[in-house]
């Protein structure tokens, strides 16, 4: 199926104290309509910079893309003026960020900033977007719209204001919706809720998502596929059942192990939960030339200190970027 969202060669540089440092290096993926895709790491590994580089946020200075593309529907973002990126965003590319009360401008009901979404970008009158901002609230399942719709942020619960959030994105019906942990100040009742909301309202409006998560059971639970992300690299990609029955890389072994119910499928031998040793490495040490997830890792050599790990394609569908694979390899692209 052709791409409608293909990011290839993506690298993001950030100046520091200590240099210039790639928070993204070299990150390709690509995203098909109607899609889930999640983007899983640590904090610090770049999944949320990723999410800001393909909306064209990136803080300039000290951030700017190095190199790369960012092709939406064939056109490439990367090139398109400031006035098309302000079309783009919350039109053709929607986002749902991690904390709503933040997100959302205390001063205006939220009924207001829906219908302004709507107003600036499909050029409806103040009739017609409180209208549709009355479908969109009853939509993701708040109850009574026509009165919440007259409501502050700090009026609503948290997981009523993600799911105004999500009412928001999905206003404009866009082609691409970018979530970036959207659950993460929620408590698990209400996750499931917004996670199901998510695949209803995506499906019926042939959107694709990106979910951004630091936590394998809601990729299990909600993506299709996954690209595993490492202090700005791409370390493992495939359909998640085969990451989940088959992890090649031993960081996302790691992040599997974390998770109790997905446990059994990596650690038979040990079934008790684990834990990944260490942290994520600074961004002074971004640009190593070696593998970055070495200092944590229970299978270094010699090798992995040295030289960056090329892509191994597994299979068709499922690649990882190790020297030391938990697998048989098949080949390695240079």
């Amino acid at each position: 199926m052709t791409a409608l969202l293909s990011v290839k060669n993506l690298t993001v540089e950030f100046t520091t104290r200590d240099g210039i440092a790639p928070v993204i290096d070299d990150l390709s993926f690509d995203l098909a309509p109607g899609e889930t895709l999640s983007l899983v790491g640590e904090s610090g590994c770049g999944k949320s910079m990723t999410a800001l580089a393909i909306m064209g946020l990136i803080p300039s200075p000290p951030g700017r893309v190095a190199s790369g593309s960012i092709s939406l529907a064939g056109e490439n973002l990367l090139q398109a003026s400031d006035t098309r990126m302000r079309a783009v965003r919350g039109n053709d590319i929607s986002m749902v960020f991690q904390e709503p009360m933040t997100s959302l401008n205390p001063v205006f009901t939220v009924g207001e900033q829906i219908s302004e979404t709507l107003r600036r970008h499909q050029g409806l009158t103040r009739r017609q977007a409180k209208a549709l901002s009355i479908e969109m609230l009853d939509a993701v399942q708040i109850p009574l719209p026509t009165r919440r719709i007259n409501d502050y942020p700090h009026q609503l619960s948290g997981g009523m204001r993600q799911r105004v959030m999500i009412a928001m994105a999905l206003a404009c019906r866009p082609k691409v919706l970018i979530a970036d942990e959207p659950t993460t100040a929620l408590d698990v009742t209400v996750q499931a809720q917004i996670f199901d909301l998510m695949r209803a309202v995506g499906k019926e409006t042939a959107a694709a998502i990106i979910l951004i998560t630091h936590d394998m059971g809601s990729v299990a639970e909600m993506a299709e596929r996954v690209v595993v992300m490492y202090a700005g690299r791409k370390i493992e990609e495939g359909y998640v059942d085969d990451i989940l029955a088959r992890p090649r890389h031993p960081y996302t072994r790691g992040l599997i192990a974390c998770v109790p119910h997905l446990l059994e499928t990596v650690s038979a031998e040990r079934p008790y939960l684990q834990e990944i040793p260490g942290m994520v490495p600074p961004l002074s040490d971004f640009g190593f030339m070696g593998c970055l997830f070495a200092p944590r890792c229970n299978r270094v050599e010699t090798r992995c200190w040295q030289e960056k790990p090329k892509v191994t394609q597994i299979t068709p569908s499922q690649s990882a970027a190790c020297w030391n694979l938990q697998e048989a390899q098949v080949r390695v692209d240079a």
